[in-house]
């Protein structure tokens, strides 16, 4: 049994380490294996793109999809490389005879290429002795040259056909296994390189055209069929910027940066080049500021330029790519186009260079980290709060180069849209007077605004607030500022919990009962208290007898009243599953969130959010009332049963017989309190 299971063990390895090292190309193709062999042995499930001839070895995810770069397949089954079919068989059960390289031209597709091939003499070399590798050019590919060029090819045979040939030639043998990314082959024409990329969905390029056919083998080589026909290379991507004057700005532009040398070291760029007409389109304002900043122009640029080379084949949509700017870029489709964070569309592809590939775009794609807080704020989730920050005379300090950060409320926060002396207080007061990072706030931390007032940070398990607006998405880092989006429009302090009591007439008799309890200075006192205040309503809820009775007990009132206020200050936002907050007096108050309510110990919080220099204010329409032992002590999820409804009497008659509850929670404070001394 264990010299099995050291076999199984060295067996599992094996798979193991086989799987590790299998390239992209033949995980991809093992799963079209996978998902063919119902059709028979040695059929690969293909993904064709609708209306055209564009076919693929499937992935997993290409596969559940049905889509490439978001364009609609249809599934197709061919047999895999290096087989055929029988006649009368199953699937493709027949490994292909191995023939020369000249032949097997003719039976992968590439007829043309033997045919141009036999016009310049090479048909001998091709029949003949030698190992050699040949990207060959589908038919496809040699129909789809522009014809003038074509017409140069094949009008002088035995020099630009035959250069062109060789410049497809490897002159020993290179399987797909063997074609690793970011690695160079030098051609048979004139030791000029041929450029292999081998990227992660199994896609295998040399020069930027695709591996359709690849490993189709030969007597005396390899056949690779690709999808275009290559052309040689000797000038780096900054020379080919250079020449171009579709890219005359860009050109510009680099040469400001300070970026020339870098693009003409080697390396391996891609880079989406914005062409004069992208620049044309900015607001000249914007791009005269970027273009007088070194540190935004460069941001800017290094904003269109990746780590690595990536030809268009390999870009798949949905797929983020790094940039040397330090963030990413979204790739999406727009009909046959490719998309770049959804606005600038690729409009020409693979211009090569020695050192990488250009790809050209119609649209400037600019970085946060180039933009001001005014750039930053547009959008259509805060287009709200942009114009009222324009309104309300901010402009000057949003568009210009002082350290701030912007709170920025989403659009659905408002609910008063219009201009005001206390609108335009209001939205002053969202501007904080220092640059900061979400990540470097802490809790109780003091943050200064341009309106003149302090407002204070909470840190909570599942969010992040200021006073009670809760940071609603990634920070946006501009030029000089930052931008937090935050889910409220801010409510400053306006006086201690008592100085709000005091000025809502909601709380009226609250306010009284707290001087009869002699709770007045406590709630006037600086520190840190969550009170969840009994308004009117609530007090008015209870039998007429016994709000009297409370009324005029000071020791009862005072043990109530501290049962509803809790240590620490707990905005909305901070409550999450099983939040619990220690009041004064009695047992942990439970809160919970249903519906965007607010509940402790299952009382709806009808007002919440009313800040306080010394804490928060949450307004309830009911007494809170501890919960009974035997419930369960999950998180509160729901409204109590109203005070005196038929439930609430069906519950207490069985439970506390003739007590009323309410007198058994004001005893039990009250003997909890004369116990402790208090």
């Amino acid at each position: 049994m264990k010299v099995c299971v050291v076999v199984l063990g060295l067996v599992l390895g094996l798979v193991l380490t086989m799987c590790v090292a299998r390239s992209p190309y033949q995980s991809v193709l093992q799963h079209s294996r996978i998902r063919g062999r119902q059709q028979g042995p040695n059929v690969c499930a293909m993904q064709q793109i609708k209306g055209t001839e564009k076919k693929y070895f499937t992935n997993c995810k290409q596969w559940y999809h049905r889509k490439v770069c978001g364009k609609p397949t249809v599934i197709t089954y061919e047999c895999c490389p290096g087989y055929e079919r029988i006649p009368g068989e199953k699937g493709c059960p027949a490994a292909l005879p191995l023939v020369n390289i000249y032949n097997t031209l003719g039976v992968v597709g590439a007829s043309t290429t033997q045919m141009y091939s036999d016009r310049a003499e090479l048909k001998d070399d091709l029949q003949g002795p030698g190992s050699f590798t040949f990207f060959a050019p589908s038919n496809a590919a040699w129909a789809a040259l522009p014809t003038e060029i074509l017409d140069a090819l094949v009008s002088n045979v035995n020099i630009e056909l035959l250069n062109a040939l060789h410049y497809h030639m490897v002159n020993h043998r290179l399987t797909s296994e063997e074609l690793k990314h970011g690695s160079s082959f030098t051609s048979m024409y004139q030791d000029f390189d041929v450029h292999v990329h081998h990227y992660s969905n199994g896609i295998v390029t040399v020069n930027c055209a695709r591996l359709i056919k690849p490993d189709q083998h030969a007597t005396n080589g390899i056949v690779h069929v690709v999808d275009r026909v290559i052309t040689a290379i000797s000038n780096n991507v900054n020379t080919f910027i250079d020449v171009d004057e579709d890219l005359e700005t860009l050109r510009t532009a680099i040469a400001a940066a300070g970026l020339t040398t870098m693009l003409e070291s080697e390396g391996q760029f891609t880079i989406f080049a914005p062409t004069n007409e992208a620049f044309e389109k900015m607001p000249q304002q914007t791009l005269n500021r970027i273009l007088g900043d070194p540190v935004a122009l460069r941001d800017l640029l290094n904003y269109h330029i990746l780590k690595q080379m990536r030809c268009a084949e390999s870009i798949v949509s949905g797929t983020p790519m790094e940039t040397l700017q330090g963030t990413v870029l979204e790739v999406g489709c727009d009909g046959d186009h490719m998309t770049l964070n959804g606005k600038a569309i690729v409009t020409k592809t693979d211009q090569l260079g020695t050192n990488g590939v250009v790809h050209y775009i119609n649209e400037l794609l600019v970085p946060d980290s180039a933009k001001t807080l005014l750039e930053l704020a547009e959008g259509s989730s805060v287009s709200t709060a942009t114009r009222l920050f324009v309104q309300a005379g901010l402009s000057p300090q949003l568009g210009g180069s002082e350290a701030l950060t912007l709170l920025v409320p989403l659009n659905e926060a408002f609910k008063d849209v219009s201009m005001s002396p206390d609108m335009k207080k209001l939205m002053t007061n969202h501007v904080l007077k220092e640059r900061l990072s979400s990540k470097s706030l802490y809790d109780g931390q003091k943050l200064d605004t341009l309106g003149g007032i302090s407002l204070r940070v909470f840190v909570y398990r599942n969010n992040l607030c200021i006073e009670n607006v809760c940071i609603a998405a990634h920070d946006k880092t501009g030029r000089f500022a930052t931008m937090f989006t935050v889910d409220k429009v801010l409510a400053p302090p306006t006086g201690t919990i008592m100085d709000v009591l005091k000025a809502d007439d909601r709380f009226s008799l609250l306010v009284g009962a707290i001087q009869t309890a002699g709770m007045t200075e406590l709630l006037h006192q600086q520190g840190a208290l969550t009170f969840f205040a009994p308004t009117n309503d609530a007090f008015n809820a209870l039998p007429r007898p016994e709000l009297n009775q409370l009324l005029r007990d000071q020791q009862q009132l005072w043990a109530v009243l501290r049962s509803h206020v809790g240590e620490g200050v707990l905005v909305s936002g901070g409550v999450s599953s099983h939040t619990r907050v220690q009041p004064l007096q009695g047992d942990k108050l439970e809160l919970g969130v249903r519906n965007y309510t607010v509940y402790v110990n299952k009382i709806p919080v009808t007002d919440a959010d009313l800040m306080a220099t010394n804490g928060v204010v949450h307004a309830v329409d009911n007494i809170v009332k501890p919960l009974p032992p035997k419930v369960d002590r999950e998180q509160a999820d729901g409204p109590a049963p109203p005070i005196g409804s038929a439930a609430s009497s069906k519950v207490e008659s069985r439970s506390f017989r003739d007590d009323d509850l309410f007198s058994k929670v004001i005893r039990s404070h009250t003997s909890r309190t004369m116990s402790r001394g208090q």
